[in-house]
């Protein structure tokens, strides 16, 4: 397969459901029964096979899967510098189940240490890849949105204005890590956009004394502050979506109170948007995209069952999106990831095989190619 540099019309979000030897690698590394060594030695065996199913699959960007990660998003956040994660009794509530229990507190000054793991996880797909190796990251915003403001400890960051350029000035480092360690497509996930869309969760800001618009604008100058100095040649993707755990969802509401703040102030190239529910509401926002090089994957291809789309269905949707934006500058992939921790959604690596041939096969009938 020939390279092409992203954007692609066929993509997914980045996390794929953990190979069993996984699975139960890290309940044993839990128990004490096998070392971090030995759990590493697993997870580089098992996910060339990742890899090799997405290539096989014909995307042009493939992942690890996020499959060295127990959360999408704690991971990366608990091994940055002045981020602690602490376990207690009651974890954030989703539809109908609970997350476990784990909480983000910041200790001290936000920053990106040099040996931050993750680098090496993207260095290991580069090294086993013949496409274009993507990592996803989450976004700045998590490091705000995901901690009460009670477990903020240092004392500067009363001011959130301090909080927030710390944390861009942690992520243009991050940025130019992943650029120095080869990675031409680097992936943050905003999901909180979509969050601040959901009246409970506005008015749950509110009670803490936030704006949930005023957080929406100081997000995207999170988020362009952070990329501002990438290289042309490194292309920048965001998703956002209304919360993915075991198939439930934490959010919804329509992208319209973000949509012309995140096209048009975040400096981000390609945009996954969750549109497999009426949660996320109608396509009208898209109108707001500007003409030009950015790119929307419509998320028409979910991730929460195991149920085929009709291509005829999918084919429909992107012309009805067309409605509103050119419809060159779309492309489609699932509306979440297949495994945003790692229990997983509840569906089957058979189901998840079938849906990754799906966004590539709508692509090449869509758009006459991936």
């Amino acid at each position: 397969m020939p390279f092409q540099p992203p954007p692609y019309r066929a993509d997914h979000v980045g996390s794929l459901l953990r190979p069993p030897a996984v699975t139960e690698a890290r309940s044993r590394l839990e128990s004490g029964a096998i070392g971090a060594d030995d759990m590493k030695a697993i997870e580089d065996d098992e996910i060339p096979a990742l890899i090799a199913m997405q290539e096989e699959a014909g995307l042009r960007a493939v992942t690890d899967g996020e499959a060295r990660r127990s959360f999408w998003h704690y991971d990366y956040m608990g091994a940055l510098d002045g981020l602690d994660l602490v376990e207690r009794d009651e974890g954030v509530q989703f539809a109908g189940v609970r997350l476990r229990p784990i909480f983000p507190t910041i200790t001290g000054r936000i920053g990106f240490p040099d040996d931050h793991p993750m680098l090496d996880h993207f260095r290991f797909v580069a090294e086993r890849t013949q496409v274009t190796p993507k990592i996803c990251i989450p976004g700045p915003s998590c490091c705000h949105f995901r901690v009460s403001p009670v477990d903020i400890g240092p004392e500067d960051y009363g001011d959130p204005d301090v909080l927030f350029a710390d944390i861009a000035a942690a992520y243009r480092k991050a940025v130019g890590a992943f650029y120095d360690a080869g990675c031409r497509y680097l992936q943050l996930d905003d999901i909180f956009f979509a969050y601040l869309c959901d009246p409970d969760h506005r008015a749950a800001k509110r009670a803490e004394g936030q704006d949930p618009d005023w957080l929406i604008d100081r997000y995207a100058w999170m988020m362009r502050e952070s990329i501002r100095n990438r290289p042309e040649d490194m292309q920048i993707g965001m998703h956002m979506c209304r919360g993915n755990f075991r198939s439930t969802h934490a959010a919804e509401g329509a992208y319209d109170p973000v949509a012309d703040t995140v096209f048009n102030r975040t400096g981000v190239d390609i945009f996954f948007m969750e549109y497999d529910t009426e949660r996320a509401g109608g396509l009208e926002p898209l109108r707001h995209l500007r003409s030009g090089g950015q790119r929307v994957m419509l998320g028409f291809i979910t991730t929460k069952t195991g149920e085929l789309e009709s291509l005829d269905d999918l084919r429909r949707r992107v012309d009805e999106a067309a409605r509103y934006a050119d419809a060159d500058q779309f492309g489609i992939a699932p509306q979440c990831g297949f495994a945003s921790t790692e229990e997983g959604n509840t569906i089957t690596a058979d189901d998840q095989r079938r849906k990754l041939d799906l966004v590539v096969r709508a692509a090449e009938t869509i758009w006459g190619e991936v």
